[in-house]
């Protein structure tokens, strides 16, 4: 198994428990969790989306096939973190809670960029979109 296989399963589980976890404690509006999303100035209803696409966001990454789904997924994941940490920010909450979800989204560009061929959109590589030089 090659360092890049090996990193790959290292950080895709850790993505994938960092929005299982979350997500069915928005499902179930844990008490906590519909705390801070009310602080945020988020509705409660909001709970209910959110956890549904943390959990299938979290499947679609872990499952084989499926290239495209699996790049709107982590597309979808990089959204849900970076506006946490604008919203945390924007809200006046603590260093941490700025800094927790940009380190997830850190992990989850890990996952992404070391995912397999067979993870692959076809042309999703920088060459692909034109970003490596001639």
């Amino acid at each position: 198994m090659t360092f890049k296989a090996v990193g790959y399963w290292l950080v895709t589980p850790l993505v994938a428990l960092a929005f299982v976890a979350p997500g069915i404690g928005n499902l179930v509006h844990a008490p906590q969790i519909a705390h801070d999303m009310a602080h945020l100035g988020y509705p409660s209803y909001f709970l209910t989306v959110l956890g549904t696409w943390k959990i299938l966001g979290a499947i679609a990454i872990t499952i084989p096939g499926f290239p495209r789904l699996k790049e709107w997924a982590y597309a979808g994941m990089f959204f849900d973190l970076t506006g946490a940490a604008v919203a945390s920010a924007a809200s006046g909450n603590e260093w941490w809670h700025i800094v927790a979800p940009l380190t997830v989204a850190l992990v989850l560009a890990a996952s992404w960029a070391l995912r397999p061929e067979g993870r692959r959109l076809k042309g999703a590589t920088p060459r692909g979109l034109g970003l490596q030089a001639n």
